[in-house]
């Protein structure tokens, strides 16, 4: 009962701010509104599923500047909390097209100008590429997921290459992003939300001035085991029982670019 109780609730939250980005859309050229109104949509989705969210870190960011972060995929609730978590931001979401059709959220999702890729045409993922370009130099982040897909048992899955080849061609830094305990909460598979505690470690970015193209998989390399390492660490502390996560204090003031 408290399962679909909790499902309502977002249902209920999910469908006015939906109709709402939609609406706007078409009168806002880089999604910036409808990306402020987004924020409401995740605040209420975790206020639904009891969710908390603490964050590390985030002292090592510079909120007048763009990044490329990128985090592991446990859970569908991933996106709501790196909404959250970096609240100072506008952030933009690389993700595939399948996803513009599901009802309301993939058509908010193309209204608010996140940057689509089909995976299957190479040609039409390079344009996403371009996209993504023009949408750092309207002072917007880029978020990708460089696993692809969400891990089913926690393990880092294998890292694709398309997002270390749009932060070189940009020289837009990396930000490692590791999410620890998205997946005991919402698991692949189901539609359960289960309330409790998820952490957000935020590593040092990581600038590409060394890093051109034949430097791509090196690159790969080094940020797979920075968040491997982070969601090693985590994992350790909740095991030990010991762990002690200070969240610093968010910054009140939103990022208006």
């Amino acid at each position: 009962m408290a399962y679909s109780l909790k499902l309502l609730l977002i249902i209920l939250i999910t469908l006015p701010v939906s109709l709402a980005i939609i609406l706007l859309g078409p009168f806002d050229p880089l999604g910036k509104r409808s990306y402020r109104i987004s924020r409401l949509w995740t605040w209420g989705i975790l206020k639904a599923g009891g969710i908390r969210v603490r964050v590390k870190g985030l002292e090592r960011l510079d909120p007048s500047r763009q990044y490329i972060f990128m985090a592991n995929h446990q859970s569908n609730i991933d996106i709501p909390v790196l909404v959250r978590s970096l609240s100072q931001f506008q952030l933009r979401w690389v993700a595939k097209k399948e996803l513009l059709f599901v009802p309301l959220f993939g058509w908010a999702m193309w209204a608010s100008k996140h940057i689509v890729v089909d995976r299957t045409n190479r040609s039409q993922a390079m344009a996403s590429l371009r996209k993504a370009k023009e949408r750092i130099e309207g002072g917007i982040s880029v978020v990708l997921f460089p696993e692809g897909t969400r891990s089913a048992d926690g393990q880092l899955l294998p890292f694709k290459s398309g997002g270390f080849i749009l932060a070189v061609k940009t020289q837009t830094p990396i930000v490692p992003i590791a999410i620890n305990g998205s997946g005991a909460l919402l698991p692949r598979g189901d539609w359960r939300i289960r309330g409790g505690e998820v952490e957000v470690v935020v590593s040092e970015p990581i600038v590409l001035d060394r890093y051109r193209r034949g430097g791509i998989r090196s690159l790969l390399n080094r940020v797979r085991a920075v968040v491997e390492s982070q969601l090693q660490r985590g994992g350790r502390e909740a095991a030990d029982g010991t762990e002690k996560i200070h969240s610093p204090k968010a910054a009140e003031a939103r990022a208006e670019r």
